[in-house]
């Protein structure tokens, strides 16, 4: 072995022994559990084209499988998920009212409406726009008009067999013609914007988990093969012949798929990128955000995650891992994770769900799993509602992220800042640990001297009959460095933003 090999480990072992030291130095000054953060609200690191919101769905019946009749049957006992079934009966206008509250109140700015080809096609060019899940959508829609939200508009499927392949389940099947399928699309879209003259309509998803994921739709062509992206060639060519200018969003695959450039052979077609992830999000997963929003923005296009949540706590039948303060937690982590990685827009699966079908996911309670019917009364599960209504009410459309720095990081706990278009600023943190963590905070820019409120929850709180979301505290002087806590199991937010539990969501 040579002198030179000989005093590169020498060196190598030096810089360990360094790092080892600093590492121990660390710990016994209690490093580990303090967080020193730098926020400058006058460097703005981009801004969001989307906002904050949830899967909304207009899908009510339950359709029977049937898989006996098929030589391709779908592959599990519930291939829809919980996308169906979770809002009140039509007939209940006050539950109504009541989630259209619940929706103003979280401030839901960026919503996730579903809908399958079958509920305004059932036969090839026979269109029904005026049956119940029609309805239904028109409801939900009417809302997101009323408030100013955007719409990310999904086709989750097109479950009619006369556009699917020989022998192939509906619901599994690619369609069978394309130009059929794209002259669908584009008579709803006609409908929707000229027709029922719907403006929150801003993009739109043509099939729900496409090919190049780890599951979904779209995935069966019989006994040949396929790919979906002369789908989006067709559909956009329809629209852009009827000149409806609303942009495709894709590929919609789950669950955060590491970016690979040698299948992306669709962007000439997309207006938008979002892709889903159900596992929360660690450090290898914000690699994967970062990589798509940076070709997103590098071809001027926005990146939105578009389904999001945790099946490492829980999914299936009535289980309530989703909605828990646990996947709440990890939920924060997921929004402040991919704020500091460029994404756009975040949509939680799901602001309504019945909760018996694939995992309590459900915001709001609009359904008895145990009587199976639907409640009076649309009431908050608290745990989910208050742990995504923390970030949610403040998290206006179109925010701009602000920079942040950090002496060191600290496993379990993130920050995030943002700026709304008012000039408002929220600082958002998770404290995932189970220790509490000192927090040295210090404001850069131009708004350190500003009234801050301070609201923090944890699983107790939000748990407690009497809770209210409303500040604990005002702190002032934050141009100087101040010391707060961070709970154990928290999420915090300070903010120039005065806003009480009675108070209306940020919408704008």
């Amino acid at each position: 072995m040579n002198n030179a090999i000989i005093k590169s480990m020498e060196k190598k072992h030096l810089l360990f022994l360094f790092i080892l030291i600093f590492w121990n130095i660390s710990i016994v000054n209690g490093q580990e559990n303090t967080l020193n953060l730098r926020v400058d609200d006058n460097l703005v690191l981009y801004q969001l084209k989307g906002g904050i919101g949830a899967s909304w769905h207009s899908l009510v019946k339950d359709i029977p499988l049937e898989n006996e009749k098929y030589d391709y049957p779908v592959r599990f006992n519930n291939p829809r998920g919980s996308a169906f079934a979770g809002n009140p009966p039509l007939s209940d206008t006050v539950a109504w009212k009541q989630l259209y509250r619940h929706a103003r109140w979280l401030g839901l700015n960026f919503l996730r409406v579903e809908l399958s080809q079958r509920i305004y096609e059932p036969e090839q060019n026979v269109f029904d726009w005026e049956n119940e899940e029609m309805q239904v959508l028109y409801r939900i829609l009417d809302w997101c008009e009323a408030n100013h939200a955007d719409v990310f508009l999904q086709q989750m499927w097109g479950d009619v067999a006369w556009n699917a392949f020989p022998g192939v389940h509906p619901l599994l099947s690619a369609p069978k013609s394309l130009d059929d399928y794209a002259n669908g699309i584009t008579a709803l879209l006609e409908h929707l914007t000229l027709t029922k003259k719907y403006s929150c309509i801003k993009y739109f998803s043509i099939t729900n988990e496409p090919p190049g994921g780890t599951w979904g739709y779209w995935w069966c062509y019989g006994s040949g093969s396929g790919s979906v992206t002369p789908a989006w060639k067709a559909v956009r060519e329809t629209l852009d012949a009827k000149n409806i200018n609303i942009p495709l969003s894709g590929p919609d695959w789950t669950s955060l798929p590491p970016f690979d450039t040698a299948k992306i052979d669709f962007d000439k077609y997309i207006g938008a990128y979002d892709i889903h992830s159900y596992g929360g999000i660690d450090n290898e997963g914000e690699v994967i955000l970062s990589d798509w929003s940076r070709w997103a923005h590098e071809h001027k296009k926005p990146f939105f995650l578009s389904e999001f949540g945790n099946m490492n706590l829980g999914w299936g039948t009535d289980n309530p891992g989703p909605k828990s303060f646990e996947a709440a937690l990890s939920n924060a982590n997921d929004v402040i994770r991919g704020l500091n990685m460029g994404v756009d827009g975040f949509n939680r699966w799901s602001f309504t769900n019945r909760g018996d079908i694939d995992g309590q996911w459900q915001l709001v309670r609009t359904y008895d799993t145990e009587k199976k019917e639907y409640t009076a009364d649309v009431t908050p599960e608290k745990e989910a509602y208050y742990g995504f209504a923390v970030i949610s009410r403040f998290l206006g459309k179109y925010a701009s992220v602000v920079h942040w720095q950090t002496d060191w990081c600290i496993e379990g706990v993130k920050p995030a800042a943002f700026k709304n278009r008012d000039g408002n600023l929220v600082i958002l943190i998770v404290n995932k640990k189970k220790k509490a963590v000192k927090l040295n905070l210090t404001l850069l820019g131009s708004l350190g001297q500003k009234p801050y409120q301070f609201y923090q929850i944890t699983k107790e709180m939000v748990t407690s009959p009497s809770f209210r979301l409303d500040p604990q505290k005002t702190i002032t002087g934050l141009n100087k460095q101040k010391t707060l806590e961070l709970l154990p199991g928290s999420i915090t937010v300070l903010t120039t933003y005065n806003l009480k539990h009675n108070d209306l969501g940020i919408m704008e």
